[in-house]
């Protein structure tokens, strides 16, 4: 089987530890999907996300030829097939200089208040004394 990262294919878990699962891919290939890596919600016991010879789509993170380690993702196969999540806001470096500065001076008076309304809360305690 030659696999690519970035490539989402389906498995079948084959063993479920502390840890993670382990994922059979097919063609003697088997990969390992982390525990932080089974769902966007927090998973404290993976057993209750996965059970063994469930089938389950999966995203190629990494392959180590010379370890023979196939790193898997089940969230980020998931994420790929939702087309109606929300779009990021652009990344900084694609702001222009206007842009960008406008935010910084927005997010500076935000936190300037804030801090000007936390030291007149204590100075007014103090004044109560």
């Amino acid at each position: 089987m030659s696999l690519k990262a970035g490539e989402i294919v389906e498995g079948v878990v084959k063993t479920i530890t502390n840890f993670g699962a382990f994922i059979d891919l097919g063609d003697g290939a088997t990969g390992l999907v982390h525990i932080s890596e089974v769902s966007n919600e927090y998973v404290k016991d993976i057993s209750e996300f996965l059970k063994q010879d469930q089938k389950v789509k999966v995203k190629v993170l990494a392959i180590d030829e010379e370890n023979k380690k196939i790193t898997l993702s089940i969230k980020r196969a998931m994420e790929t097939k939702n087309e109606n999540r929300r779009p990021s806001p652009k990344p900084a470096a694609e702001l222009s200089f206007e842009d960008r500065l406008s935010k910084f001076l927005k997010d500076s008076e935000e936190r300037q208040s804030d801090v000007r309304r936390s030291f007149e809360a204590k100075r007014g305690k103090a004044n109560r004394r």
